[in-house]
């Protein structure tokens, strides 16, 4: 027997409004994802250059308002891929540094997304502006961007798509960029912002201007420390992290940051070299400023050396290789009570935890 139209309708209606009210009352939620974790330039069982994509919306959405990708190593587009995330849905990339093991993924990134949605939107690019580094040349995140396409308009690339498809934007890549640059500041200064998503930033030491972020949101707060290391290039100094990021990370949820395990240091005969050991932040003092902060998840990422590698790049791992025990050890040794997460590429913390 069918029902009067009356009762359709009303039936319509009450779904509509049973809808309208799941979506009104859903939670927030924030997903933290390690994109990349390989550590420096070298390569190492397959593992993709350094990354991290934060994903912040509700449970109706699957945490997917807002997706903003923090430094894009080698393979980042792939990884991407792999999480079911379109390259046209990144609505922010931010880069801590212009070292090429955090970039190299950037120019595949908006040339698929420049390749199949030239009409846009564009997509921001936050970084730092440029400074003169003591050696004397200018690290340049603009002149990264604005050069981002070069290499395929030099080789006819760029004309030959063109010429299959005039709609795209004729500078290639590049012209699909929104760069914003900030002057790097010791306190938090909001760097962007979408609705009720939030990213400061604050100049932190590794390479001249590198820079470290957090983002706020309903659903919690996590903080990309980069590679940053303390503001004295060496010891004497009491900690290996920076005080920046510390002051940055105080009542955040996640710290996501790069490591070196102490087995690299200079007196265990791995032959890693100095300068180098001394600017990144170890495991153990990574721990120590996630205590003293207050956090409650600490995400190791860009592991030096990988996890089960016998060498970083040329320079052997005393011992042989590392366990995901042997990093989590490190930062428990450090004092921090909260969880570990050792990186793995993919390793996604998501809050609150379903």
């Amino acid at each position: 027997m069918m029902l009067p139209i009356h009762l359709f309708a009303l039936f319509g209606v009450w779904a509509g409004l049973m809808i309208s009210g799941f979506a009104a009352n859903a939670a927030p939620c924030l997903e933290v994802t390690l994109t990349g974790t390989q550590g420096g330039p070298p390569v190492f069982n397959g593992l993709a250059g350094a990354g991290t994509l934060v994903r912040y919306g509700d449970d109706a959405n699957k945490c997917s308002d807002v997706m903003l990708q923090f430094d894009v190593g080698r393979g980042t587009l792939q990884q991407l891929s792999k999480l079911n995330v379109p390259v046209g849905k990144i609505n922010a990339v931010f880069l801590t540094h212009i070292h090429s093991d955090h970039t190299d993924g950037l120019a595949d990134l908006v040339q698929v997304r420049w390749h199949f949605g030239s009409a846009g939107p564009r997509v921001d690019l936050v970084c730092s502006a440029d400074v003169t580094a003591e050696p004397g040349h200018v690290a340049s995140c603009a002149n990264l961007a604005a050069h981002l396409g070069d290499s395929y308009i030099a080789s006819g690339e760029i004309a030959q798509r063109l010429a299959e498809n005039s709609e795209r934007l004729p500078g290639g890549p590049a012209d699909l960029l929104n760069v914003t640059t900030f002057d790097g500041t010791a306190e938090g200064q909001e760097v962007w912002r979408s609705g009720d998503v939030v990213v400061s930033a604050v100049a932190s030491r590794h390479i001249a201007g590198h820079a470290s972020f957090r983002v706020d949101t309903p659903a919690g707060s996590v903080v990309i420390g980069g590679d940053a290391g303390n503001d004295l290039p060496k010891p004497p100094r009491d900690s290996s992290t920076s005080a920046a990021v510390e002051a940055l990370a105080k009542g955040a949820d996640v710290v996501v940051h790069s490591t070196i395990h102490p087995v690299m240091g200079p007196d265990k005969d791995s032959g890693f070299p100095p300068p180098v050991f001394y600017r990144q932040s170890t495991a153990s003092d990574l721990g120590a400023l996630s205590q003293r902060a207050g956090v409650k998840h600490l995400m190791l990422t860009h592991l030096i050396p990988p996890l089960g590698a016998k060498n970083q790049g040329p320079y052997k791992v005393p011992g042989g290789g590392l366990s995901e025990a042997d990093y989590a050890y490190a930062a428990r040794d450090g004092g921090f009570h909260g969880n570990v997460i050792v990186g793995t590429d993919l390793a996604t913390l998501r809050l609150p935890a379903e």
